[in-house]
Parts: C-alpha cells; structure tokens; sequence
C-alpha cells in the first residue's frame, strides 16, 4: 500500500524567524505520525499466519521444500507449531536455520549411523569389547529388586540428541523455547497417561528428541516428571494449537504422515507395530483436517513410495515438498509481504553464524553410581579454551562406549560472567546388574551339528572404583561356567586387576590321515590372575599367572590320549591384545593383534602365540587378511594346547581342527562385496567373498596325508546381524577334500 506524502517531502524553506520553525516542526510530526500509521495500517492488515509441520519421520524433509517456497514469496508466520519430524524442522527453523542449511544438515548426517547408539568400534573401551564379543547385541536386561527390567527402546536416542544440539547450535548456550523470536509449540505424547503434552517453554533439544521419540524404536525421554513419546500418536498435525498459540487466522498445514498399508502388505511383528502407529496417528490427523477453514492451506506433497525411514532420501522429499508448496502459489503469495517488511522479520528470525564460545569451566553433574574420573577421563576441553563441539560429541560418544549410561548430553550455561560447560550423563535406569545372553548354531558338512546357549549376570559398580563381577554358564556342545572379576586400581580405569576361573566341557575330534579316529569329552579348569594396563581406545597389556588342568574322555574311536603325556601347567602368561576395527564382526576398516606368551616350568614347554588381522574398505569391496603363529620355543605342546587349522577362514576346505601341532601357521586374504544393508536401527551389512588360504604345521602331532603347505578357496554370504555374525560358505581344499558351513550366532 502506498500513500502520497508530497507536503512531507516538499517542506518549505525555513528561514531565521520563529513561525517558520514551528512550522516546520508541525509538519514534520504530522508526516511522522502518518507514516506510523501506514505501517500499523499494513500490519493490522495482515493476517495472523500459523504454520503447522506434521510429523512423518524421513518423509518430514518435505517440509524443507515447503519453507523454500515461503522464503521465496516472502511468507512471514506468527507461530509455528511441530510434532515428531516436524518438530525437529520447526525447532531448528525458528532458532534461525534457513532451509538451505537445513538441507545441508540432512545431506551431512550419517541416517545410518544415527540410529546406532554405540559409538564406532574403535572408540569402545577394550573391556566393553569383550563383553559384547561374548553375548548377543541387544539381549542386555536390567535385574532389580522388582524384577527383570529391559532397555526402554532399541534406540536410546544419544546420536540423535548430539545431532539436535548440532542443529540449533547448543553449543552456542542452551537454547530455550520462549526465548526464540516467534512463539514454538512442540508436541509430545506422554506415555503413562495418553495426554497431549506441549512444549511452549523449556530445553528446545529436550522437546524436539520428546517429540522424535516412535515408541519400541527410540527410547521415551524422561522430562520434567513425565516419560514423553512422539506427539504423533496425540496430535500429529497441531493445527488447534496454532490457533491458540497466536490466534491465527490462516493456518498453513504440512501433512507428510505414511497412509495405512493394505492388510495383506502388513507382515511380522515390526511390520503389524508401524501399521499401528500409523493407524493411530491417521486419527488424529483426520480431526485437525476436519478442524481447517477454507482460509486455511493445506498442503499434502505427493511423497509417492518415500518412507519414514528413507532418510537417505531427504533430498527427493525435499523437492516434492517444494513441488506441492509452489502448487499453491496462487493462495500463498497474497499472504507474502513486500521485501522491507520480510528482511526486518527475517532479520528477527536470523540467529547469525555460529561463534565458538570460550569454557571457563568443565563440570560433571547428575551422577549416582558411576566415577567422575570414569567420565572426565574422556572429556579433552580444557578450561579457557574455545569449545570445540566436534571433538566434544566425540568424547561424550566414548564416555557412553563405556557402556554404563542411557544418555550423556551436555549443555553450555552463562553463569555470571562465565561460560560453563556441563557434562550430564544419565545411568541407566535397568542397571547397573544385568542379564546376558548368547546363542550360537553351527553346522558342517564333516562333522554335524551343534549349538551353545550362553548366560551372564554382570554386576557392576561393587565398589566406587568400578569393580565388576560377571558370571557365565554355558549349555550345548560346550557346557561350563566361570566367574571374572575386573578390578581398576587407578583414577581413570588405567591400572586394572583381574581374576577369572574357569571349568568348562567340550567335544574335541582328532584326525589320522584326513579320518576322523576319535572324539574326546575334554574338561578343563583354568585359574588367572593378572594386573593391566589399559591403553586408551587401542587395547590391553596383561601380566599374571596361569594354572591349566586338562582331562581327556574318550567317547568314541581309537584311544589316542592313552600314549600321550596328560599335562598340568602353571606359569607366566603375558598377553597384548588390540583392536582397532570399525566394527565387532565383519569390519569395514581397522586391525587387530592378539599376542601371548605362556611359559610353565614345571611342565616344560611354553606357548607362544600371535594373530593378525586387517581390513580396508575400497568402495563397495572390503579387502581383508589375516596372519596367525603358534608354536613352542620351549618343549612340545600337548595335545590340549596344541594349535590347530581347519574351520571357516581357517582353511575352509578342512574340517573344524582337523590339522593339529605345534609351529603352525596360517595366512588368508580375501574379498568381501557389500550387497546389503540391514534396516534402519540395525548396524552391519550382508556380503559375498572369496578367500585364498594356506596353512603350514612344522611338527604335526597326528599323522596327516597331506604334508608342506596345504590351500583352500573359500566362497561365503554372510554379514554381521541382530544375532551375532552369520555365514555359509563351501571351501575347497589342495588335497581335494571339501566342506560346508552355517553359522549362527556369538562366536
């Protein structure tokens, strides 16, 4: 709107008497409150603009496109409202990311990866490593005095958390809901009682992961004395609350919820669970569509076969959105304002570039059970330094990896002149003594079946240093138990004790000239004591004392045992073990070493032992190898000690520990292609490969047909699952024999 102003413009000229100053200052208050009442007339004028982002996981990047085309028509809104997806999209509109940098964040994200709570393999402390190595992922169930409790979800939601802090710059200062510059409503779901919960003030990150929150995938938030699930399940499409929120009179409304699927496409127990969510949400999106006035746009993108897990389809989503957006231009330009008016409101919404802020302080707060040290150890800002966010989310990945808390977050607080930066991890609510369990199958061509049920019940935190006490039971083809005490004797975890005993029974098969001649039940009980060291992010050094007692039963085939020497031993045992791989089973990147050397006097012999391991990703290949030794500088190792070849990636072609003696080595390269990738939620991915092996016993303790070197070509399928690693695979051995493997399981 435009209105004449000549007499403002065209003042006459004020000469050195009184009344043509005063003239001149009448004029110029007249011309000053015209001009004000232009502008309360054009903002009067405007309607009241409320925007509404619905929620629909991956399919929530729509709305991107959707803000392009508002920013381009100059759309200014007065409140803005989200739930779920839509909340995150919100959150970080209002806090001043512009949609270019929205899209930005998406395509820099790893979707993958965010919905894997563990940090990357490598950064996982040794000693959690090998807790996870003996049971299954997933099976860890909290025992308390009111019984068995699980995990609240198969996410715990810690990457996603980092993510939303990264987003609206929490590293900046926590950012606050009724701080931002246009009224934020966010919508969650509290899970005890149904209620529609909304965030008008508060921790902005706190009320967008609430709102993310799908339940039986990520974990409720506890916030503010309530557990909070993902608003969708209450009020998908908050159009009422824009309404009231700020009186809005014209409501644009961004659908992008998932339709119900067909009954017969709804399959297994994921699969009946997401149909039901989506039932339940499709509810209440249908009463806020009702609720809309022909005023009100709606707008629904055509999002076509995009799921709400498609998060590596953000870019498409967006496009669509922006598709559906500019189909209604003709309704949403009139409601744009001209460029003065919308720099000005664009200019309230703009947050500016991030600034770095300097830490004056370093605190860890909320703990119960767990050390301070334990966290800080990991923690590198250092006081009077700028805050270096990625190195931060780092160290908070690494704390977590120790394997004690549900979430660990931090926050950065102006306290009087000074920025301090709080840690604030949470331990878990199941914890901290806790059921375990491993499953393992296994079936070859040569020697049959056989499985193993694994239990374990880890008590941690005994004493405020951390000592932990973990007991195993093991039925099936091996049966046994034994208990292992871990006891860290230095601020920090870096000095540690152990003791670990251990009885356990297993078949054991011997070859004579490739025939399978016998099979022992073979009991051995094991006693260690030893001190460490743990070395940070990369392995463990170990130096302690051994007691091994072997006994041999025959259960069927020549009585071999019977001219051999029976062993007891105890001696020195100093072991180096590392591991740097990207993943537990069927890495991508990394190595590993595993050295030993065991000496026993009284027995006269000592066993040496060493294996390496490598991986390198080459785009969709995984090139990997591996080096083993094993051998006596001292004496002739016993049969029960003895090293052994045969086995899958341990020449394929021969049966399980076919080839037994002392001085044996072995070496395989091999190529692995990528051909899938589990679901979102779960890490790992399937391959197909080929392996070339060779293997060698200078002194073979059975009589073996094949003597020198020995060859094997192995093909397999297989990928690291919900359940352990799992494979099958055929090996083809040089001397002719043949086998086939399937394994499932913890190994």
């Amino acid at each position: 709107m435009h209105i004449m102003s000549l007499p403002c413009a065209r003042h006459p000229k004020i000469g050195s008497s009184g009344w043509p100053v005063f003239f001149a200052a009448l004029l110029l208050g007249v011309c000053m409150q015209a001009n004000a009442q232009v502008t309360g007339t054009t903002q009067a004028n405007r309607p009241r603009i409320g925007l509404v982002l619905g929620g629909g996981g991956a399919r929530g990047a729509a709305h991107i496109g959707v803000l392009e085309v508002l920013d381009r028509l100059r759309v200014p809104v007065d409140c803005v409202a989200g739930t779920s997806m839509g909340a995150l999209m919100a959150g970080a509109w209002v806090a001043g990311r512009s949609p270019s940098q929205l899209a930005a964040a998406m395509a820099q994200a790893d979707w993958n990866d965010m919905f894997q709570d563990t940090p990357d393999h490598r950064e996982i402390d040794f000693h959690n490593k090998e807790v996870m190595r003996r049971f299954l992922p997933g099976s860890e169930t909290g025992i308390q005095a009111g019984g068995a409790v699980t995990p609240p979800g198969v996410v715990l939601g810690q990457k996603i958390k980092l993510f939303l802090n990264g987003v609206v710059h929490a590293d900046s200062g926590e950012q606050l809901i009724e701080k931002l510059p246009i009224p934020l409503s966010i919508i969650a779901t509290d899970i005890g009682t149904g209620e529609r919960v909304v965030y008008r003030d508060g921790s902005l990150t706190n009320a967008m992961r609430a709102s993310m929150s799908v339940p039986g995938l990520i974990a409720p938030l506890a916030y503010r004395g309530r557990k909070v699930v993902d608003g969708g399940l209450v009020d998908n499409l908050p159009v009422r609350e824009v309404r009231e929120r700020c009186g809005a009179t014209v409501v644009i409304a961004i659908d992008v919820g998932s339709q119900p699927l067909p009954a017969d496409q709804v399959t297994g127990l994921l699969g009946v669970t997401a149909q039901m969510v989506t039932l339940l949400t499709e509810q209440n999106v249908q009463a806020s569509r009702a609720s809309l006035t022909p005023s009100d746009i709606y707008i629904r993108p055509d999002l076509g076969d995009i799921t709400s897990a498609d998060f590596a389809r953000h870019a498409d989503a967006a496009a669509r959105g922006r598709a559906a957006a500019q189909a209604h231009a003709s309704r949403l330009a009139p409601l744009g304002v001209d460029e003065a008016q919308y720099a000005q409101w664009r200019l309230s919404m703009s947050s500016g570039p991030a600034v770095a802020v300097r830490i004056e302080e370093v605190q860890v707060v909320g703990l119960k059970h767990s050390d301070e040290q334990l966290v800080r150890r990991h923690i590198e800002q250092q006081p009077g330094q700028p805050l270096d966010t990625v190195a931060l989310n780092r160290d908070l990945m690494r704390a977590f990896g120790d394997g004690y808390y549900e979430q660990m977050d931090y926050s950065v607080d102006r306290v009087g002149s000074r920025n301090v930066l709080r840690v604030m991890p949470v331990e878990k609510s199941w914890g901290p003594d806790y059921f375990r369990m491993g499953v393992q199958l296994e079936d070859n061509l040569s020697q049959g079946s056989s499985y193993q049920l694994r239990f374990g019940y880890q008590k941690t935190w005994l004493n405020d240093r951390g000592g932990e006490l973990l007991f195993t039971g093991e039925l099936g083809s091996r049966t046994g138990a034994a208990a292992d005490y871990y006891q860290p004797l230095s601020a920090g975890n870096r000095l540690f004790g152990a003791v670990a005993a251990s009885v356990n029974r297993e078949r054991v098969d011997y070859f004579y000239l490739d025939q399978r001649i016998a099979a022992y039940r073979t009991t051995r009980t094991n006693l260690d004591v030893a001190a460490g060291i743990d070395l940070p992010r990369l392995g463990q050094l170990r130096a302690g004392w051994r007691l091994t007692r072997a006994s041999n039963h025959l259960d069927t085939g020549l009585d071999i045992f019977s001219l051999a020497p029976k062993r007891n031993a105890s001696g020195l045992l100093l072991r180096a073990d590392m591991d740097q791989f990207d993943r537990l089973h069927f890495p991508r990147s990394g190595w590993s070493m595993n050295a030993s050397w065991f000496v026993a006097p009284g027995a006269d012999y000592s066993r040496e032992q060493l294996d390496l391991r490598a991986a390198w990703p080459l785009g969709e290949h995984v090139l990997g190898a591996r080096l083993s030794w094993t051998g006596s500088e001292r004496g002739t190792l016993p049969l029960q000690d003895a090293a052994r070849l045969g086995g899958f990636l341990n020449l394929t072609g021969y049966a399980a520990g076919q080839f037994i003696g002392d001085d044996v080595a072995y070496g395989h390269v091999r190529l692995e292609r990528i051909i899938g990738r589990l679901p979102l939620g779960l890490r790992g991915d399937m391959r197909v490969g080929v392996a070339l092996e060779a293997g060698k016993l200078a002194h073979p303790l059975t009589v073996q047909q094949s003597t020198g070197w020995l060859g094997s070509l192995a093909v397999y399928l297989g990928g690291e699952t919900p359940i352990g690693p799992a494979y099958v695979g055929v090996g083809r051995g040089s001397a002719g024999a043949t086998n086939l493997y399937l394994f499932i399981g913890t190994p």
